[in-house]
């Protein structure tokens, strides 16, 4: 025999559905101990320290990229500077949100905070390294050098040769004296040009080979002076005496020129910026925005976000109705 339901039976069913309801909000709200209200603040902070820790890494790679390029120690350093205070913006807000997470984060945005932190050392380690470099502008100042005193140094000696090719245009010594002075001004000026590809240079090899053609050139200058010296008509003449203090005083200030060019902490500073720092960069850029996205997706009981239904479902519903 079969016994149906009656009203009262429906009656204590549906209140007893309601009991159960009320129930397991008032154990969900006391298992998480927070209101929909409070989840959705909690939520809000966890999304705002991930969304900040992106747009500080930004900063801190916009300052980093302007220390390289300044063209001044004071401004390199400011920029630097700008980078560092970045950079230490993002660690805190990582040690906030993390936490935050042991509170009351799920494990999935445990696990890719986690992930971050070593990617995000990487980065410093990287920073720390570039903005050292960038700040000192080794091939700067060696560009410096190279077209301001060196280039003066060279005119120094110049000047002075040719007086001696002017003055000596009369003697039966003119042709060696023509020649051998401009000899010197030609070694010299090859040494002078391979000064900018020097200092542009990455590879210490190439470097390597570029010296030695200018230690060629020199010692044909000092051959050519040497020779101009033992001619008897310019024992002890002013001019001569004048181009080869000029071409010393070249030759010191190329000394200083390689020796910065050596260092080459504007070219490494720009490869690291658009080589390792640009890679890490984008990691750790990639791992928050997984991280930001976990935290917005994350569900909050009887919270919809006020997502509207998607176009697909809202025509078939309509067109249901229709039939």
């Amino acid at each position: 025999m079969n016994i149906k339901p009656g009203i009262r039976d429906f009656l204590w069913m549906a209140a007893g559905a309601v009991v159960f309801s009320a129930i397991a909000l008032i154990v969900v709200h006391f298992q998480t101990g927070q209101s929909p209200s409070d989840q959705l603040a909690f939520k809000a902070r966890r999304v705002d320290l991930a969304s900040g820790m992106r747009m500080s890494l930004a900063s801190a790679s916009e300052a980093e990229k302007s220390a390289v390029l300044a063209i001044t120690d004071q401004d390199s350093q400011i920029y630097a500077d700008q980078a560092r205070t970045a950079t230490a913006d993002v660690e805190q807000k990582r040690r906030e949100l993390e936490v935050l997470l042991t509170q009351g984060g799920t494990q999935r945005e445990k696990d890719l905070l986690a992930q971050f932190f070593p990617m995000f050392s990487d980065l410093q380690r990287i920073d720390k390294d570039l903005l050292d470099l960038a700040v000192r502008n080794t091939n700067l100042k060696a560009s410096s050098l190279a077209f301001g005193p060196a280039a003066d140094a060279l005119k120094e000696m110049d000047a002075p040769l040719l007086r001696l090719v002017t003055k000596s245009a009369s003697s039966p010594d003119a042709r060696n004296v023509a020649l051998l002075a401009y000899g010197t001004q030609i070694a010299a000026l090859q040494i002078q040009t391979l000064l900018a590809p020097h200092i542009a240079e990455e590879s210490d090899a190439k470097m390597d080979a570029m010296e030695a053609l200018m230690t060629k050139q020199d010692q044909l200058v000092h051959k050519d002076l040497e020779d101009l010296a033992a001619l008897p008509d310019l024992h002890g003449d002013p001019d001569l005496a004048a181009a080869v203090a000029g071409y010393a005083k070249f030759s010191e200030i190329r000394g200083r020129i390689l020796a910065l060019s050596r260092e080459n902490t504007n070219v490494r500073s720009l490869a690291i910026s658009l080589g390792q720092k640009r890679k890490m960069l984008f990691l750790c850029q990639d791992a928050l925005s997984a991280l930001q996205q976990s935290i917005l997706e994350e569900p909050i009981a009887g919270v919809d976000y006020g997502y509207p239904p998607a176009p697909r479902q809202l025509g078939t519903e309509e067109s249901g109705k229709g039939k």
